[in-house]
Formats: structure tokens, sequence, C-alpha cells
């Protein structure tokens, strides 16, 4: 495996680690950034693959907060409540992505000019959102009732769509259905939790026969990278959208599309 093949599995790891819990979309980033860089990954398994190293940097952080949650379960309604909203809002995402995982990634993950055009459009959406006068209801998200939570767990599948940002979807609809912003990227955070680790683990079940050594280790680096970027990120990115909400994030959608767009006509 050329040494090439690692630096730029280590560029990708560390963007999607940073861009995987921001509302910009990590796939759309990974899957553009590897187009211009001319990175093929087999089955496309490494784009969601290395995402269970963002996974492991919630579990790190959040590891205090997930062990209680586990601990008063059994004594603590709201405990299980809000582990019975997370697992109604991951149900979604089960059944679409299974029913619609090959087009996924033959098709929409092929496709870079829509993923240029989705992160256009998802930005527009973005700074349209953060500028509403809306008043949120729910400020802490062991609070969020579980309509809520299925709701969003419903437009959480929009996100199948390359460009459109998984944790973009959970975010805004949850603003949109009443939580304030903070909640809103705190319950994204453990959204992802079952959410990627399911992709991972039928992403590696589908793609298991036609993955070899050598795209093992090029996964492996991603995974790495992937983790130690997604933990600064997890780390600060509560207290900046309570201070600067999520214009910031759509503005960069919305340039990055662009660029991608324009780079997509020029060079191909």
């Amino acid at each position: 495996m050329a040494d090439q093949t690692f630096l730029q599995a280590a560029i990708l790891g560390v963007l999607e680690g940073l861009t995987e819990f921001i509302p910009v979309s990590s796939t759309g980033h990974l899957l553009l950034a590897g187009h211009f860089l001319g990175f093929n990954s087999t089955g496309k398994a490494f784009e969601v693959l290395i995402q269970l190293g963002a996974v492991l940097a919630v579990l790190s952080v959040y590891a205090a907060k997930l062990w209680h949650l586990v601990t008063t379960a059994p004594s603590d309604p709201k405990s299980r409540r809000f582990i019975v909203a997370v697992l109604l809002a991951f149900l979604p995402a089960v059944v679409i992505g299974v029913l619609a995982h090959d087009f996924i990634k033959t098709v929409l993950f092929e496709t870079p000019m829509l993923i240029a055009i989705m992160l256009i459009l998802g930005g527009i959406v973005l700074v349209v959102v953060d500028r509403m006068p809306l008043r949120p209801r729910y400020h802490d998200v062991m609070d969020f009732p579980l309509g809520l939570a299925f709701w969003v767990g419903v437009i959480q599948c929009l996100a199948m769509i390359p460009g459109v940002s998984r944790s973009g979807s959970t975010i805004v609809g949850a603003l949109l259905l009443g939580a304030d912003k903070r909640s809103a990227a705190e319950f994204s955070f453990f959204l992802s939790m079952p959410t990627m680790a399911g992709a991972f683990a039928y992403d590696l079940m589908k793609n298991r026969d036609i993955l070899a050594a050598d795209d093992l280790a090029v996964i492996g680096v991603g995974f790495v990278t992937a983790l130690i970027a997604a933990i600064f990120v997890v780390k600060s990115l509560l207290g900046f959208v309570s201070r600067h909400g999520y214009g910031v994030f759509g503005w960069w959608r919305i340039i990055v599309g662009t660029a991608a767009l324009v780079g997509l006509i020029v060079v191909g």
C-alpha cells in the first residue's frame, strides 16, 4: 500500500472527526475530498467504517453520563425514558438504512454533483433556521418527549443522502420541534452512538468478503485520526453553539458546496 494512500487516509480521518458532529455533513466532505484527492475505497467502506472512531470519541467524553444512565435505569423512570427515546429515534434509520443501503452506496455515494448541491441547500436551511425566532420549550435533553425523539429520528433519515448531514438534520429537526440549541446538539451526540455503530456493523457485514488486509490497514489509519479529531469537537461544540448558534456552519456548507460545484464543472 502506497504511503500516499495512508497519508490520504489520515487526512480524511481528521476531516471525518472534525465534521461528524457539526452540521456540515462529514460524509459529503469525505466523498468530495476523496474525489478530488483520487482516493478510492473498496465498496466505499472506508467512509462508513471510520465513523466508529467518532462514536468512540462520544463514548469517551460521555462515559460518566452513559454509566449513570445505565446504572440508574432500573430505578429511575427518567433514565429509562431517555434510553427509550434514543432507541426510538434510532429505529427509522434501521429500517430505511437496510432497505436503501445498496442504492445509497452505489448511486448516491457516487454522485459528487448531488453532494455539492445538498451541501448548499442544507447550508441555506441552517442559516434560515438559525435566524428564526424560535421559542424553545426543552432545555434539558433528558426531558425530550418520546414523540419529539421519534420525529428527530425520522428527519435523521434525510442524511442518508450524502451532503445533507446526520448531525445537521437531527439538530434542525430538534430545534424546529422545540429544543434549544445546546440540547439539540447533545441529543444528536447520543443518537449518533446507535446510529453510527449500527451503520458500521451493517456495512462491515455487507463488505466483509471484499475487504483485503490493505483495506483494513487504511481504514485503521482513518479510524484513529477520526477518533482524535472528534474528541476535540465533542468537548468544544456544545459551548460554541450555545454562544454562537449554527449560522457559521451554514455559511461553511454554502462556501464548500459552491467551491465543489465549480471544481466539478471545471476539473470534473
